[in-house]
């Protein structure tokens, strides 16, 4: 009988210990506006990208690439106030062509999460 209270013990220790460990994980990107891959008919006038979590305000970039490699944003990347998930820039008029968005947030769990998407913008 003191092995079974014992070993019933051990185990229900074991399972409140482990069950109550915090689980973190790296934020992901699940919206953009513009959308991954889209094409466009006119030049956004700003950048937005959710993520699954809430995101660190230290050290977020976000950044729009032409087809050169030059940088086109106006480098004024916000954090939403509301929705800590929700980072976005704003754009001057682009031309057409393709260009890359990427971007830097540091997740929940402190681990720093990078990333890149495409958009191509096509006008008449």
């Amino acid at each position: 009988m003191y092995y079974l209270k014992k070993t019933v013990l051990s185990i229900s220790f074991l399972i409140l210990t482990t069950s109550s460990l915090p689980v973190f994980s790296h934020a992901i990107m699940v919206k953009s506006q513009p959308e991954e891959n889209a094409t466009l008919n006119s030049s956004p006038k700003q950048i937005d990208v959710w993520f699954n979590d809430k995101v660190g305000n230290e050290y977020k970039a976000l950044a729009v690439i032409d087809n050169a490699g030059n940088r086109v944003d106006n480098k004024d990347v916000q954090q939403e106030l509301l929705d800590a998930s929700h980072i976005y820039c704003t754009t001057p008029s682009l031309s057409s062509g393709t260009y890359t968005i990427r971007y830097r947030v540091v997740s929940i769990d402190t681990h720093i999460v990078t990333g890149k998407f495409k958009f191509t913008i096509k006008t008449p």
